[in-house]
């Protein structure tokens, strides 16, 4: 299953734009950049994604980008385990 990484573009504040950048890259995962993803308050305040409709949320950019990888490696495990 692919995941599927939701953006908001007033969060781009904080950096998540270079975030989505790099993630944009790999073409094993959905990447979807909205106008608002309606968490007016948390964007306000820290950088954040919806994860498989999952909020993950850091405190700068870069730590945001390793939790949505350590989140990947994650779905990534349980596929291994549903195939076995």
């Amino acid at each position: 299953m692919r995941p599927i990484i939701e953006f908001c573009t007033n969060n781009m504040n904080f950096g998540t734009d270079e975030v989505m950048e790099k993630l944009e890259q790999n073409p094993e995962y959905d990447v979807i950049e909205y106008g608002c993803l309606t968490n007016c308050g948390q964007c306000a305040c820290t950088p954040f994604v919806l994860f498989n409709g999952e909020i993950l949320e850091s405190d700068t950019a870069d730590q945001l980008y390793d939790t949505i990888m350590s989140k990947i490696k994650e779905l990534d495990a349980w596929l291994e385990l549903d195939i076995e």
